[in-house]
């Protein structure tokens, strides 16, 4: 028997059980700070507990670099996806209507692709639900696991985070968003002002 063919195979299990677990909301997240109406789980923070995001960059999809500090004075919407998570699908289109709708109001969208085997895949991703705001390609997971400890879980897709105006944590959800909730967390954080 050849232990290279199995180390692969194996491998390539290992890797498909991860893709499937990630895909996922079920990861031992406390559920009681529910937003309205809904089964999402959204953290919100108050401005003395805000926390600097400094440190997440990359290239995107289309191969070009991309750092979120460039963000900054803007409120800004990051989400974590993968175009095989289903969850992801669902949610595609509540996150472009409300970055299309927002933008004028200085909401600024990012994603983070991660775990799709190829860019390939993730762009046919954001074609078929028009999105409109760039990616940053996160194969291997590395740019997630950047975010500060316990800000997102990197086993659980789709995340979101919310930056306000100076570039700090200050939302996070661990499952699909709805529109009315994105609104919800973006409506007080566009009325804020930039702190220095």
């Amino acid at each position: 028997m050849n232990t290279r063919h199995v180390s692969s195979g194996a491998a390539a299990a290992l890797a498909a059980a991860l893709l499937l677990s990630a895909c996922g909301t079920e990861a031992g997240f406390d559920d009681t700070s529910k937003s309205g109406g809904g089964n999402e789980v959204i953290s919100r923070f108050s401005p003395a507990e805000r926390e600097p995001l400094r440190g997440i960059s990359g290239t995107t999809l289309e191969g070009k670099p991309l750092d979120l500090a460039d963000y900054k004075g803007k409120v800004l919407v990051v989400n974590i996806w993968g175009s095989n998570c289903g969850p992801c699908r669902a949610e595609a289109p509540n996150l472009v209507k409300v970055a299309k709708d927002t933008e004028a109001e200085g909401v600024r969208f990012v994603g983070i692709n991660t775990r799709d085997p190829s860019r390939e895949a993730a762009r046919r991703f954001e074609e078929e639900y028009g999105v409109p705001y760039p990616s940053l390609y996160d194969q291997m997971g590395r740019i997630v696991l950047r975010f500060p400890r316990g800000s997102v879980n990197p086993q659980a897709i789709p995340s979101t985070v919310f930056l306000d105006r100076s570039g700090r944590l200050a939302a996070r959800a661990l499952a699909p968003l709805s529109e009315r909730d994105l609104r919800a967390v973006l409506r007080p954080l566009v009325a804020e002002k930039k702190t220095a």
